[in-house]
């Protein structure tokens, strides 16, 4: 049986996350459902990251092993064929060694989470970016996500439902800087804890609007206590942008 990895597009508005769920619709199930079509049985798809209800992805990754050897390319396209109005992409499909698995391979992950300050409310990102009704001082907050890179103890920033086995995780790279109207906020690690990206812009975001001081973000990932977290930010403006392997 061929072993596929698929890289995804997807606009995660109208899903309940990427993982499968028996009475929710789930970006898993749609594509599952378009592997059966091209199969001709069930086939189980793997991925990289379990992205939350909302949240979007620019590059998903995700394995699967199907009962017929296709060209990649007549994958790709079939896949997309079968996925008919759903907001989801396969912009690509290789051929890859068995033992090949997007999640364990995965090196790095990538996450850009978007922001916009102004009052307007939004016309075409509506869904895509968050927007905030007050300004925002990206400087400060680039200042106090610098204490967050590293290796650390992140219970602050992980949920409740968190099935990881530890807290301990080692962040590669965080940005804030101005992009247009917008803040992009860039995210670079191994792997995340559940929540971890939007619980650190939400506290990010209060050092940003001025209620906290750029030292308060050292001194709540140092409590370990996940009430010290400031406001977890919505899912609408995260984005997975790319998960990177070995060559």
């Amino acid at each position: 049986m061929p072993n596929y990895k698929l890289t995804i597009e997807y606009d995660g508005g109208p899903y309940s996350g990427w993982q499968w769920q028996d009475h929710a619709p789930s970006v898993q199930g749609a594509i599952e459902e378009a592997i059966e079509k091209l199969n001709g049985q069930a086939a189980s798809l793997y991925g990289a990251g379990r992205t939350d209800a909302g949240v979007h992805a620019l590059g998903q990754v995700a394995h699967v092993m199907l009962g017929k050897d296709l060209r990649a390319d007549k994958v790709r396209d079939a896949l997309n064929y079968h996925l008919g109005d759903h907001p989801i992409s396969i912009l690509d499909a290789e051929k890859v060694p068995d033992e090949f698995n997007a999640r364990f391979d995965a090196t790095e992950r990538q996450y850009l989470y978007r922001m916009i300050d102004r009052r307007a409310r939004l016309a075409l990102d509506r869904g895509r970016v968050w927007r905030v009704p007050y300004k925002i001082d990206a400087e400060a907050m680039h200042s106090a996500a610098q204490n967050l890179i590293g290796q650390h103890d992140f219970t602050t920033f992980r949920a409740s439902e968190c099935q990881a086995k530890s807290p301990v995780k080692t962040l590669d790279e965080i940005t804030v800087l101005r992009a247009g109207p917008e803040l992009h906020i860039h995210v670079r690690a191994r792997s995340f804890l559940h929540k971890q990206v939007r619980s650190i812009v939400g506290t990010l975001n209060e050092v940003g609007r001025g209620n906290w001081a750029v030292q308060d973000v050292s001194d709540v990932l140092e409590a370990r206590d996940r009430t010290a977290c400031g406001p977890v930010a919505p899912p609408d403006g995260l984005y997975l942008v790319k998960v990177i392997y070995p060559d």
